[in-house]
């Protein structure tokens, strides 16, 4: 008998969530739920549960980097999704062996703050974030107060979201997913920017406080675009994804997020 096609495979590097919540736990859940084989490089370690973050630890930065050999030198990876990667040095390093690595497919998560409010990403990472790392990506995936920090403009109506859009794929992202979550309003508006121009995706908003969406959601576009989808098709698809997940959430802990139905 012929063994099985190996599925495709998509590589996640960002930080572990001790409570399986979001992070590297949530991405591998997602690419598992895709049917996409899961790869996955730990740039940080955290504690956390659902009330929130109370220690961050750095991998060493030689360690990153022998994780990424590592998984290069022997899979056909077909996306990159990048998470949390806490500090400066993190993210030139990621920058400098995706360049050299060239993968198809890159989504750019620029993980920042936490649901809980701790912060994720040194102050000094922002200008490699911006010099290094978002100039590569395929589909960036900022939230507002991501954005906000990224172009340095207060968010608060569509408007000054849609010239945010554009401002960060001048940043040198091919595409641009805003996400819309943290404002106002019964809906959740999820804007999209590509040479094509803009596309807006609508959710009715639930009435909870999601945790890992967000992560959930950046890792199920690259397991898309590894499968073969485009860009929008992967956009549209992990959106009702994440919509779907958050539906069915649960509380595992004694905080008051919901942990996604991956």
């Amino acid at each position: 008998m012929r063994p099985p096609l190996s599925p495709p495979i998509a590589l996640t590097i960002a930080g572990s969530d001790s409570g399986g919540g979001a992070g590297i736990q949530a991405d591998l859940k997602t690419f598992h739920a895709y049917g996409v084989h899961g790869l996955s490089v730990i740039a940080a370690i955290t504690s956390q549960n659902t009330r929130g973050v109370t220690a961050v630890h750095p991998v060493p930065l030689a360690h990153i980097r022998s994780q990424l050999h590592a998984l290069f030198d022997d899979f056909p990876v077909a996306a990159v999704k990048t998470g949390m990667l806490g500090n400066a040095a993190t993210v030139r390093l990621v920058a400098r062996e995706l360049r050299k690595r060239k993968p198809a497919w890159l989504v750019v998560d620029p993980v920042m703050i936490s649901t809980s409010g701790s912060r994720l990403l040194d102050e000094d990472a922002l200008d490699a974030m911006v010099n290094e790392l978002i100039p590569l990506a395929d589909v960036l995936t900022p939230n507002l107060p991501e954005a906000q920090a990224l172009t340095g403009r207060t968010l608060r109506n569509a408007s000054q979201m849609i010239k945010a859009g554009e401002t960060l794929r001048a940043l040198g992202a091919q595409a641009v997913l805003l996400k819309g979550g943290h404002a106002a309003g019964d809906d959740v508006v999820d804007r999209f920017f590509d040479a094509r121009g803009l596309l807006e995706i609508r959710h009715a908003r639930l009435p909870r406080e999601g945790h890992g969406t967000g992560c959930t959601l950046a890792s199920a576009i690259a397991a898309g675009l590894a499968s073969g989808l485009s860009a929008r098709q992967a956009v549209r698809r992990a959106s009702a994804y994440v919509h779907r997940a958050l539906k069915q959430a649960y509380r595992p802990g004694g905080g008051a997020v919901h942990v996604l139905r991956h």
